[in-house]
């Protein structure tokens, strides 16, 4: 045997070995990278407001804020029992805020139900200002100026709306600008029949 095969020979069978090694390692980042793609597909065709939210059924969080306008009424835990109620996190600064306020203002106007307000991160002086141009709807509105209350809400983002059963318990979650079809469809049918519930 000549000694120019040897090479040959140990090389070839090194490589017939690795090659399904070869094959595998290719093949795996593939296969992750699909699922990946799979999975951001299908959550690219879910509604973001259709977001299921753990508190449903639980009383609200224990909190106590301070009012947003000095002569207002604060928010507090005690303040969302013995009534079915609706609390909107807001903030002067969300365009999508402003885009529901005036359904808010006639909410208030109508006094379909209490509506309370949790101000998100807000700066006093802007929370002020936002109200005294658009309006007060709010019967209580508390100063969430650390965000740390509506954190305990679950709250991913502003504007987010709570329907809250006579026992202080959240009984429903929107989140995004509420609009005259949520507030008709699904809204006011739930606040009807909590009121006439026992609960």
């Amino acid at each position: 045997m000549s000694s120019d095969t040897l090479p040959r020979t140990g090389v070839g069978s090194d490589d017939a070995a690795s090659r399904p090694k070869r094959r595998l390692a290719n093949i795996v980042p593939l296969g992750i990278f699909a699922l990946i793609a799979i999975a951001f597909a299908i959550g690219l065709t879910l509604d973001p407001r259709i977001i299921p939210s753990v508190l449903i059924g639980e009383p609200v969080p224990e909190f106590d804020l301070p009012p947003v306008q000095e002569n207002g009424l604060g928010l507090a835990t005690e303040d969302l029992k013995g009534q079915v109620s609706l609390v909107n996190v807001w903030a002067s600064w969300c365009t999508e805020c402003r885009r529901e306020h005036p359904l808010f203002m006639r909410i208030a106007r109508e006094q379909i139900v209490p509506l309370n307000g949790i101000n998100y991160k807000d700066r006093p002086e802007d929370a002020r200002g936002w109200l005294n141009e658009l309006g007060d709807p709010y019967t209580r509105n508390g100063a969430d100026r650390n965000g740390r209350v509506a954190i305990d809400w679950g709250v991913y983002g502003v504007p987010e709306t709570f329907v809250i059963d006579k026992s202080g318990r959240i009984a429903y979650k929107h989140i995004g600008a509420l609009n005259e079809k949520v507030l008709k469809d699904s809204i006011l049918p739930l606040i009807e029949k909590l009121k006439q519930d026992g609960s």
